[in-house]
């Protein structure tokens, strides 16, 4: 797979993704909830931390503003790795699986990057009575302080109780799928599953080298 190919898939991720956001953000009040079927709905809400939501404010004492500073670093660090990792997979021509699941892996860490980055630069403040604005007038952050837009949610089983019998478990309800997440998590995750499920494909055979034994010509010794 050359880079020309990468390059499009990643793009066409991109602009998927970014198009989802910025739709939400310009037309969905925060929480607002818009039933698609009744196992998935659009459900926005935004991520100002980590994945699952979790910040690093709540694990060590600095404040929310520079927890988010630095984990936005960190991400950019990330996507120049990752980035690196794509460019090199492809000079050594790898697999096309591989190339496809890191590109994926890239494009994903990529669209929730530009949120962090720019989002607090170019919106306002989401609220569950106003609807934000692009190019706002008073955006609701400086750079590297944007949050992150997740608007996907698949309440496949809601309000479930487990049997009595399940050990710690048991009697408590449960819902399952409960994370909200976007298309950026997607292609991640996506990539991701690929690596796992298709190694094999995407790293190749290497096997260990066999050398069979060399065939020794039978030779009669002569008789006396």
């Amino acid at each position: 797979m050359t880079i020309k190919k990468s390059l499009l898939l990643i793009i066409i991720i991109l602009i998927i993704d970014q198009w989802s956001k910025i739709y939400i953000k310009t037309n969905f009040t925060y929480g607002q909830v818009v039933e698609v079927f009744s196992w998935f709905e659009i459900n926005f809400i935004e991520n100002p931390g980590a994945a699952w939501g979790a910040k690093l404010d709540d694990f060590l004492p600095i404040s929310e503003g520079t927890a988010k500073l630095i984990l936005t670093v960190f991400r950019l660090f990330a996507i120049f790795g990752i980035g690196y990792w794509l460019y090199d997979i492809i000079r050594k021509k790898s697999s096309m699986t591989y190339i496809i699941s890191v590109s994926l892996i890239f494009a994903g860490a990529l669209g929730n990057i530009i949120d962090s980055v720019f989002y607090g630069l170019i919106f306002d403040e989401s609220t569950r009575t106003q609807v934000a604005t692009l190019f706002a007038d008073n955006p609701y952050g400086p750079i590297f302080h944007g949050k992150v837009v997740d608007m996907l949610h698949f309440p496949i089983i809601e309000n479930a109780v487990w049997p009595q019998w399940v050990p710690y478990f048991g009697g408590r309800t449960f819902s399952f799928f409960e994370p909200v997440f976007n298309i950026a998590d997607t292609a991640i995750s996506t990539g991701v599953g690929i690596l796992i499920v298709f190694n094999k494909k995407a790293f190749g055979n290497k096997g260990e080298e066999t050398t069979e034994p060399a065939a020794h010509e039978s030779q009669e010794l002569p008789k006396e």
